[in-house]
């Protein structure tokens, strides 16, 4: 192996660094590697087939274990047109085959060979339709120090085509700067609600797109396939325009390790507030600590900088028409694990977007 190159960037991701070449040389990375860090380095995505022998199986296992965790008559009724989707959040913690999707090892091996650091997997979403979604980056929700660190990778449970909601992203649109508030000159902290300027990004993401003139690539994909994008690369979820159909997919969300992992759509740094994030490792099942320049930030600093006017967003609330009998009754499976309404909502059921009540 040639160990003669020392890289003087290293807080910058070695797909994104101005030394690929010497980089990837270094790492003796196989044509398949290659190709992968050309098509992320470039385009800030890429299309591989997901390398787990068993994954038909579990394709179909969750597709039938979450089935009935979702009402699809209400989202056909009410939700799907307005270009809204269903998920279920951090399913790896309780079922083994979103875990094992999340924390595949070639998947892992082949994100650190991307990078230059340890793939962390920490966030799970399994989505039974499409989403709809917006025109986004992920880089103002899940952002670190130093940047850049951070990738997600979608993976299609079954066929996608143009009637059940395809991915939609535009190519190169990774190498925008990494805008937040501070570009946008928000102080999130004085806000009512700390992402009450959310629509504004939304806005600033499309006349980025029409400035730079860049047309969106539309995901057809086939099952088994899937995509890995760069945080900063903007992307959604296109109309599904045949709502009687299911789009089953993940989403695993990954960081790298030694860094600070925060959420600049709510941080203002300058104010001493950084909306500091403690994430899990879904391939562990441990707590990653918070590291700056190989140095761990103390608890006390991350309490510190998570003041009151974070507190809406950070942590959620009961709503005051919550019920513990009805939220059971509209979650079997919460009931069949005994677990107390109130608490699974709060942790886990007003991010899954479970109902607590009759419509």
């Amino acid at each position: 192996m040639n160990t003669s190159f020392v890289n003087p960037l290293s807080g910058v991701p070695d797909v994104e660094s101005p030394f690929f070449d010497e980089l990837f040389a270094q790492k003796e990375a196989s044509e398949n590697v290659l190709r992968v860090a050309r098509q992320l380095r470039e385009n800030g995505f890429a299309i591989i087939d997901f390398p787990d022998a068993e994954f038909d199986a579990r394709a179909e296992r969750i597709k039938t274990k979450f089935h009935g965790r979702f009402d699809f008559d209400h989202w056909r009724d009410e939700l799907w047109h307005k270009n809204d989707g269903m998920r279920v959040q951090d399913a790896w913690e309780t079922d083994e085959d979103v875990r094992s999707l999340a924390s595949n090892p070639q998947i892992l091996h082949l994100l650190s060979q991307l990078y230059g650091r340890r793939a962390i997997p920490f966030q799970t979403l399994n989505f039974p339709v499409g989403t709809q979604q917006p025109i986004h980056n992920d880089a103002i929700h899940f952002s670190c120090v130093p940047e850049r660190f951070m990738c997600g990778v979608w993976v299609a449970l079954e066929d996608v085509d143009g009637t059940n909601g395809a991915l939609e992203y535009y190519p190169g649109s990774h190498k925008f700067p990494t805008y937040v508030n501070e570009h946008m000159g928000v102080c999130s902290a004085t806000q009512h609600k700390p992402t009450a300027h959310y629509a504004r990004y939304l806005s600033l993401w499309q006349q980025l797109i029409r400035k730079a003139g860049i047309a969106p690539v539309t995901f057809h994909a086939r099952k088994g396939q899937a995509l890995i994008w760069a945080s900063n690369l903007l992307h959604g979820g296109s109309k599904q325009t045949d709502p009687t159909r299911t789009r089953w997919s993940q989403v695993t969300h990954y960081y790298f390790e030694n860094c600070v992992y925060y959420t600049p759509v709510v941080s203002d740094p300058a104010f001493g507030q950084t909306h500091y994030r403690q994430i899990k490792d879904a391939s562990t099942g441990f707590v990653q600590p918070n590291i700056y320049s190989g140095v761990e930030v103390e608890h006390a600093v991350i309490e510190r900088s998570m003041p009151d006017a974070f507190e809406p967003y950070a942590r959620p609330k009961l709503p005051p028409d919550f019920d513990s009998a009805v939220y059971l009754q509209l979650n079997p499976d919460v009931a069949a694990a005994n677990a107390d309404p109130a608490a699974h909502y709060l942790e886990h059921g007003c991010r899954e977007g479970r109902r607590w009540k009759f419509l």
